[in-house]
């Protein structure tokens, strides 16, 4: 069962830095950003991150919880969340449920061979758990800022 724009968010458990267990429960409370990303200590990932890190404490103001999400194992995440300085959490999705959940694997090309891969993609979900925004084949240039404005207008709605 894939999410839905204005669906609960499906139950779900994964792991994530610094020892976090994050569940759809988790998602509850706050409004959450949940962004999808290939490879850490890649150059469009990281920029990726940078932005969510630097633009982080307005996430906060906005009431709103970031999460990266990769196939990476969580000492890669823990390595690549240090030496970024990322203050927020970064999901392992080894096995790819969430990336599934989500419907973010795509077939991908790279120097003409075709892979599944990880879409670029970023979710809003609002404090209640129900996915308000998506948006997939994300560009990284201008992206943080638009999702951050989402959480904004969604915060005051």
């Amino acid at each position: 069962m894939a999410v839905e724009i204005d669906q609960p968010i499906p139950p779900f458990v994964a792991q994530a830095t610094s020892g976090v267990q994050v569940t759809q429960d988790t998602l509850k409370g706050k409004q959450t950003v949940i962004y999808f990303y290939p490879k850490d200590n890649t150059p469009g990932c990281t920029t990726q991150g940078q932005g969510f890190r630097d633009l982080h404490e307005a996430f906060l103001a906005a009431d709103t919880q970031v999460f990266g999400v990769s196939r990476d194992s969580l000492r890669t995440h823990e390595n690549f969340k240090a030496k970024q300085g990322f203050p927020f959490e970064l999901i392992s999705d080894k096995d790819e449920a969430l990336c599934q959940l989500f419907d973010v694997i795509k077939l991908k090309k790279l120097y003409g061979k075709e892979y599944l891969g990880v879409d670029r993609s970023t979710f809003l979900i609002d404090n209640q758990g129900v996915l308000r925004q998506a948006w997939r084949g994300v560009k990284v240039p201008g992206h943080v800022e638009a999702v951050l404005q989402a959480a904004q207008s969604l915060q005051r709605s």
